[in-house]
């Protein structure tokens, strides 16, 4: 008998990860929009309810589909520049509250998933037919998850587990970003320079997938994983050059990121500057490994001790790039100026040299997409969504596409990678990488391995 997935578990502050399901739907980057059908539900249990159900239902259409900045919708318009679109699957935008036929102990993810189901099928709502993604809400009272949210990875289902009248958009955004295939952001620390030796620590602050909340956005690797940047906007570097980068967020044209091979894996450069509602409190230019080619497992590549986060009054700039060097692949990137939402960027690959590159079809094209930004003389002044510390966690879970789930999930398919972090999304996120338990301050994460009985 073959052995399943390894499924890790990992607790701390914020929301959480599992691994398996199909992968949604994603937007185009050739700019072409991507409605995806959400139908919030909301569900009680036999022996726990909602101790405000009025003000939950109240409050669940405005949280996933109103038109104000903190919203679901609005964010994923606004951070996907329109190419990724939730919509209500009914008229009434949320289903409930539904009583399932189980007591709330034990945080049966799975079987509120099935029982949840059943019951909207009872009700005539299928999913792949009248909906495709499921977010489940439920009272936290009793249930003892140790998690606030939950969402494959990737995959149609998320699951919140609520303390209160209504989840803050941190959770939500960062589930749904589970939802696209994305895992949680790490920061790799290399102070010696060179990407040869690092090691994991913390998370990278420039994601709501890593502990940045919703103001941060995603990271540049993470919008290529999502379809949200066309090849223009996503340059696969192939010579060296100098190239010119506008800010990642934002309306206008121009390049937004580097994508630049790096032996078995690739080095995205991006340019973070204020821009509507992202990036207050993030400046500067920053660099992620995509360790092979899997675009929502990056990590943030940190020569600097400052760790700048998203709770901490370091400059914003603070682990901003200057250079870095990938001796054994012969890579390296030099930041030329940066500031005012620009910045030109020397890469340097196979050891050529780049003073003879500098006027190179490289920089041709980058200068030329970088001139046409709307945006790169003055950026407009950012309005900040959600809390610095709002969804915050930590562990890098591992992403696994794979086509097909039409069914309810059943005991017997819970193979997944679990990632979850604790219930109270107000305190500071943290991190952990492989089998290791991390403390920062008063919290920390621990990551365990089990499997699935064959």
């Amino acid at each position: 008998m073959k052995t399943s997935a390894l499924r890790r578990i990992a607790l701390a502050t914020g929301c959480a990860a599992l691994t398996a399901g199909v992968l949604p739907a994603t937007a185009h980057a050739d700019g072409t929009t991507v409605e995806r059908k959400l139908l919030p539900v909301l569900v009680e249990f036999t022996d726990s309810s909602f101790q405000s159900p009025e003000d939950v239902k109240a409050g669940t259409p405005d949280s996933y589909f109103g038109s104000g900045k903190d919203s679901l919708a609005s964010f994923f318009s606004e951070v996907s520049r329109g190419r990724y679109a939730l919509v209500p699957a009914v008229d009434e935008q949320y289903v409930g509250p539904v009583e399932l036929p189980m007591t709330a102990a034990g945080c049966d993810h799975n079987k509120i998933n099935n029982l949840t189901q059943e019951a909207l099928a009872d009700q005539g709502l299928v999913r792949g037919e009248d909906y495709e993604s499921l977010s489940i809400t439920f009272p936290a009272q009793k249930t003892g998850c140790d998690w606030a949210g939950l969402g494959k990875v990737p995959g149609p289902y998320t699951w919140i587990n609520l303390y209160g009248t209504g989840s803050g958009l941190g959770v939500l955004a960062h589930e749904f970003g589970h939802n696209l295939g994305l895992g949680h952001q790490e920061r790799s620390m290399c102070a010696d320079g060179d990407l040869v030796d690092c090691e994991a620590n913390g998370t990278s602050a420039k994601s709501v997938m890593g502990g940045g909340g919703t103001a941060a956005g995603f990271s540049a690797p993470e919008m290529i994983r999502a379809g949200w940047l066309s090849g223009s906007e996503a340059v696969e570097v192939t010579a060296s050059g100098t190239y010119t980068l506008r800010s990642l967020h934002g309306t206008g044209d121009g390049t937004r990121a580097l994508d630049i091979p790096m032996g078995d894996d690739r080095l995205v450069v991006e340019y973070r500057h204020a821009a509507g509602s992202f990036d207050e409190k993030i400046e500067g230019v920053h660099a992620y490994r995509v360790p092979g080619g899997n675009y929502g497992s990056s990590s943030l590549i940190d020569l600097t001790e400052a760790n700048r986060t998203a709770g901490n009054d370091a400059p914003a700039d603070a682990d901003a790039v200057v250079s870095l060097t990938d001796k054994a692949n012969e890579v390296s990137v030099a930041v030329v100026s940066s500031g005012d939402g620009q910045a030109r960027i020397n890469v340097n690959l196979d050891g050529e040299d780049l003073s003879a590159a500098e006027e190179t079809a490289g920089e041709t094209a980058g200068e030329t997409a970088g001139e046409t930004d709307e945006e790169t003389a003055a950026a407009p002044a950012p309005e900040h969504t959600g809390t610095d510390t709002d969804a915050g966690d930590g562990l890098g879970a591992g992403t696994q596409a794979q086509s097909g789930d039409k069914k309810p999930v059943t005991a017997a398919e819970a193979d997944e990678d679990l990632a979850a972090t604790g219930g109270d999304s107000s305190t500071l996120p943290l991190a952990a990488g492989g089998a290791a338990l991390v403390v920062a301050g008063a919290a920390g994460m621990v990551v365990l391995r089990r499997r699935k009985r064959a």
